[in-house]
């Protein structure tokens, strides 16, 4: 019983130590040829947006919009990947690799 409570406390360290790392760990998503970046933390912290001028235009908007959009799912995709690829290992191993 203790080894198991042992085992259950260090998944539970490794597992804030990760998600500790995934905070401070960014990534970033582009779209339009990189005419529009986002930068977001491996949280999903939106923390950077960049904008080539060359895609501004006052006509149209709604072409900016998409490529914003775009951009930030991107990089929020990027985000989860990386929690998946961090905390795989960990998730994995739950209590199923505990009780089993």
């Amino acid at each position: 019983m203790q080894a198991l409570l042992q085992q259950a406390q260090n998944m539970q360290q490794q597992m804030a130590e990760a998600q500790q790392q995934l905070a401070e760990t960014e990534v970033t998503g582009n779209a339009g040829n990189d005419l529009v970046k986002a930068t977001v933390t491996g949280g999903g912290e939106l923390v950077s947006l960049t904008i080539d001028p060359k895609i501004v235009d006052p006509e149209d908007v709604e072409t900016l919009q998409d490529l914003v959009i775009a951009a930030i799912k991107d990089a929020n995709t990027k985000a989860q990947q990386l929690v998946e690829q961090k905390l795989g290992p960990l998730a994995q191993g739950g209590l199923g690799g505990l009780l089993g």
